[in-house]
C-alpha cells in the first residue's frame, strides 16, 4: 500500500504489531504470573491506527471506520486513525470510546498463537512486555499444580476461534482474487480555502478495495453463489464502511481545531 501524508494528519502505513516480547506460555516460566485487572486495559492499542480484521467482523466494524485491504495478500484492516501509531478511538485512559467496535485482534492480547514449523503445531504465547502481566496477578495463568486455569483455558479457546476465523478470512480473500474483484482505491480529502471555496484535493492513501463495477458485472450465478455463501454480505459491509473516511477526517479536523492555540484578546 502506498501512502501520502495529509498535512498535519500524517499518513496510513505499516502493520499493527503489539507484541514486543512474545514468549511461549509455560508453567516453568510463567507459573507465578497472571493478568492484573485494569480499568483501562487497551493502552497498548493507542498505536494501532490500522488493525487486522476477520471477515466475520466486517459488519460490526463497518460502523467504526473504513475496512481496507493492503499488500499482495490483501490483508483486511480496520482504519482507526489517519496518523501512524495514533488510534483516534482509544483514550489516554486506555479505553475505547463508547460505540466503537473493538477488533478481536485487540481483544486476544496479550495472547497469540505462534507457528512452530519444527513441531508442526501452534504454540500459545504471551507478550511478556504487556503492562498488565505481573507476578500474583488477579487472573493467574496456572494453578498450584501447574495446570492452566479456567482463565487461560478460555483464552486458549478464544485464540483457537480466532485462528479458525483467520483461515476463513484467507478463503474469503482468495475468492475475491479468483473473481478479480479487487481494484486500487484512493482516499481523498478536499480542504476549503479561506473564502469557503473547495481547495485542491489531497490524497490520504491508496489501498485495495472491491470494485463495484466488477461486482455488478459478475454473472448471475456467481452473484447467487456469493449471496448463498455469505460473502456478498461481507463485501457490502466493506463497501459501506468506506464512507468512514469522511468520519475520520471530520474527527481529525475537529480535534485539531480544539487543540489550536487561541490568540489572546488585545
Amino acid at each position: 500500500m502506498t501512502t501520502t501524508a495529509m498535512p498535519g494528519m500524517g499518513s496510513i502505513t505499516g502493520n499493527v504489531l503489539f507484541y514486543s516480547k512474545p514468549e511461549p506460555l509455560t508453567p516453568e516460566l510463567h507459573g507465578k504470573l497472571g493478568v492484573r485487572r485494569m480499568d483501562g486495559p487497551f493502552g497498548f492499542a493507542r498505536k494501532g491506527h490500522i488493525i487486522p480484521l476477520a471477515v466475520t467482523e466486517f459488519g460490526l466494524a463497518a460502523v467504526t471506520g473504513p475496512i481496507i485491504f493492503v499488500g499482495d495478500d490483501k490483508t483486511p484492516l480496520l482504519v482507526m486513525g489517519l496518523q501512524a501509531d495514533q488510534n483516534m478511538f482509544v483514550t489516554n485512559d486506555g479505553v475505547f470510546e463508547p460505540g466503537v467496535y473493538v477488533p478481536a485482534y485487540v481483544r486476544r492480547y496479550p495472547f497469540v498463537f505462534a507457528n512452530d514449523k519444527n513441531a508442526g503445531q501452534m504454540i500459545l504465547c504471551i507478550d511478556r512486555d504487556a503492562e498488565f502481566i505481573e507476578e500474583g496477578g488477579d487472573l493467574a495463568f496456572f494453578d498450584a499444580n501447574g495446570e492452566p486455569t479456567d482463565y487461560t483455558k478460555s483464552c486458549i479457546e478464544f485464540c483457537n476461534n480466532y485462528e479458525v476465523e483467520r483461515q476463513r478470512t484467507l478463503g474469503f480473500i482468495q475468492l475475491l482474487k479468483d473473481l478479480d474483484l479487487f481494484e486500487v482505491k484512493t482516499a481523498n480529502f478536499t480542504p476549503f480555502n479561506a473564502d469557503g471555496t473547495p481547495g485542491e484535493p489531497q490524497k490520504i492513501a491508496d489501498y485495495f478495495g472491491v470494485s463495484e463495477a466488477k461486482l455488478n458485472a459478475l454473472p448471475q450465478d456467481k452473484l447467487v453463489e456469493l449471496r448463498d455463501n455469505g460473502a456478498l454480505q461481507q463485501i457490502y459491509a466493506h463497501l459501506i464502511s468506506l464512507v468512514g473516511w469522511d468520519r475520520l477526517i471530520a474527527l481529525a479536523m475537529a480535534r485539531q481545531a480544539q487543540q489550536a492555540p487561541v490568540a489572546a484578546n488585545a
